[in-house]
């Protein structure tokens, strides 16, 4: 199969990989872009979570909490330029709270609110917003939590949300801080899909450092490997981000449980544009 340069350069973008590997995993794979990406991550060139963590799209991730549970949500705009702008970041605000008063079921249903405060519906100020700030904005996606609710949010691009059955200011700051910081996908192990489970385990058996091992003992390794790799994704398996002597299992014993948690990165997974500062500068002041 004849592998061109518009595929070497997909595989690039979403493996982080160079071009002469990626190319190389292009035609052992005969073109297939999954397969190719496979190979990548079994001679650990590639990591499946670049592509997904990647900051590919502007915005403001913003949060509201009250005494009955708290919102969180993620705002998208065309540039960075329009983000900092304090209007922009009204908006955002504005709409994390009708998130959490309103209870809206999904995003066409919160632009569907009257809002009172603007005196019409959120789509019609939406766009209003849209022709005074000159950029297209969208509102990607929220989350909200009933009862006890902590969050933070880090300079507008990265949030987190979590829920606990009993209220401690100090902790749960200080757990909201540790998500941002390391990024958990689950709260323990008993939360993740034995498909997850099953794909790493097979990713694993394929690397080349342990192709010449016997086979009993290939198991053994993959079996250690997945278990370390599987507890660095679990919230209370990771070592607590201000003191890594404990667990966030050992932090919280006896104080609170966590039932759930949600962490956001802005634009995580969207295509972003290319533009230069000077462009974007200019595209301000023309009103475009």
């Amino acid at each position: 199969m004849n592998i061109t340069a518009q595929m070497v350069k997909e595989l690039r973008d979403k493996t982080g990989a160079g071009m002469m590997n990626a190319k190389k995993a292009l035609v052992e794979a005969d073109g297939d872009m999954e397969k190719a990406t496979e190979i990548l991550r079994q001679k650990g060139i590639a990591s499946a979570e670049k592509k997904m963590g990647r900051i590919a799209a502007e915005g403001r991730i913003e949060s509201y909490v009250d005494e009955n549970g708290g919102a969180m949500i993620e705002v998208n705009c065309e540039t960075d330029f329009v983000a900092k702008n304090e209007e922009f970041k009204a908006l955002a605000s504005g709409l994390a709270k009708h998130v959490e008063v309103d209870k809206p079921a999904d995003v066409d249903a919160l632009l569907a609110i009257n809002c009172k405060e603007c005196g019409k519906v959120i789509a019609d100020a939406l766009k209003e917003k849209i022709a005074s700030i000159g950029e297209k904005i969208t509102v990607r996606r929220f989350v909200r939590y009933d009862g006890n609710v902590a969050t933070y949010i880090h300079n507008g691009k990265i949030g987190v949300l979590l829920q606990t059955d009993k209220k401690d200011d100090v902790l749960t700051n200080d757990l909201c801080l540790h998500i941002a910081s390391c990024a958990p996908q689950y709260i323990s192990e008993d939360e993740i899909p034995q498909a997850v489970i099953d794909e790493e385990t097979r990713i694993e058996m394929g690397k080349e450092d342990l192709l010449k091992k016997p086979e009993a003992i290939r198991g053994k390794i993959v079996a250690g490997r997945i278990h370390k790799l599987m507890a660095e994704r679990c919230l209370l398996d990771q070592n607590f981000v201000k003191d890594p002597s404990q667990t966030v299992a050992q932090l919280i014993e006896g104080k609170l449980k966590i039932l759930a948690f949600t962490r956001y990165q802005l634009g995580e997974g969207l295509e972003k544009r290319q533009d230069n500062f000077a462009q974007e500068v200019q595209s301000q002041l023309a009103g475009k």
